[in-house]
């Protein structure tokens, strides 16, 4: 303990800060670090060899002059303590000048800046109330960020993520899958409920039902996407077939959309990218292109990580659903309670039966015809 420490016992430091012992240990401390940094920058010279010998010494140098002033401030720290005309903050102000130059010298000596940490121990101490204050402003900000992001994203903080991590996912799988632009809109065709087959073409109809003329869509690549599953077909009773997207579709649309950039310029790129990826599988060249004709399914991990966020709306709706049925569970209309109304615009949804397009009597992939 320093000589002067009974006499510091007696001064009170301001609310907050550390104590005027604390900032005489952290200075003494700080001193004895320079010091040591200095001795291992000397110890380096002595042993260093003719052609490193000039940086050494330089370094020595700076170490040396680094912890002469971290000594000088750990020395006034003590005097200011003793002196009761000295305003109480001086040991504080000697105490973090005798830490910098501390941090100086063990760099200039080239080992760890272990005097770094013992900022920490001066740093102000907040009081009840000032760390009751600052913590519901933190809170207040907190709130106001939030509120920004649910304004302009329509989700909350975890549905963000799971977006995030969604991104994440899309950016190392959606250029395995080999695909174009031209891919994804038959995905979103499909996805609409109108794209059909009938009579060998693809159609997306004007209309939900009618199976009946329409917008073309590409036969090779619908073709391409029903025989990988990204599409499974409803069979109409006039043996139209209505396409839809497939589980794996689903994920693999969602993908696209949010890493457009993993998508291939044209039919000729992205055959050349699945063919460089099947290459080492097959030694015969006609094998080869064969195999790189396939669309190559999502990879499995990718299916699994998926997780669609659900917006703010879509929970609110969902909700509203879960009161009508806790409602109805509960034995429905009571005398003198209101009665809850199901959310406007929910329709009930069918069950629809969906037909996988598998023939038994090919061994490769499944054909729309």
């Amino acid at each position: 303990m320093p000589k002067n420490a009974s006499a510091v016992q007696h001064q009170v430091a301001p609310a907050g800060d550390p104590s005027p012992q604390t900032c005489l240990q952290v200075a003494r401390q700080a001193a004895i670090l320079a010091v040591t940094a200095a001795d291992d920058a000397m110890t380096a010279v002595c042993r260093s060899r003719s052609g490193a010998t000039a940086r050494l010494e330089a370094a020595m140098h700076a170490a040396h002059k680094e912890a002469v002033e971290a000594e000088g401030h750990a020395d006034r720290a003590e005097q200011y303590a003793d002196d009761p005309t000295m305003p109480s903050s001086a040991p504080l102000y000697c105490a973090r000048a005798a830490v910098d130059h501390a941090v100086r010298a063990q760099s200039a000596a080239g080992v760890e800046t272990t005097a770094a940490d013992l900022r920490v121990e001066l740093e102000r101490k907040l009081t009840a109330a000032e760390y009751a204050e600052r913590e519901t402003e933190r809170r207040r900000e907190e709130a106001e960020r939030e509120a920004e992001e649910r304004a302009a994203t329509g989700m909350d903080a975890d549905n963000r993520d799971r977006a995030a991590r969604n991104r994440y996912l899309a950016e190392g799988h959606v250029a395995e899958l080999g695909w174009t632009a031209g891919h994804v809109r038959v995905l979103e065709a499909a996805a609409s409920g109108r794209l059909y087959w009938r009579g060998g073409r693809a159609r997306q109809a004007a209309r939900h039902g009618v199976w009946n003329g329409g917008r073309r869509i590409s036969r090779e690549r619908t073709q391409a996407l029903f025989a990988a599953r990204f599409l499974v077909a409803v069979r109409q009773d006039d043996g139209t077939r209505v396409l839809m997207p497939s589980p794996m579709g689903q994920v693999a649309l969602e993908l696209a959309r949010l890493h457009p950039a993993g998508l291939h310029g044209s039919d000729k790129a992205a055959y050349e990218a699945r063919f460089a990826r099947v290459r080492r599988r097959h030694k015969r060249r006609d094998d080869q292109k064969a195999a790189a004709r396939v669309l190559p399914p999502l990879d499995s991990s990718a299916r699994k990580l998926y997780r669609k966020p659900v917006t703010l709306t879509e929970q609110q709706a969902r909700a509203e659903r879960d009161a009508v049925d806790r409602w109805e569970d509960e034995g429905g209309y009571c005398p003198g309670a209101d009665t809850p109304r199901p959310a406007a615009g929910v329709p009930a949804n069918p069950p629809v039966r969906i037909i996988l397009p598998l023939h038994r009597h090919t061994a490769v992939q499944p054909a729309l015809w």
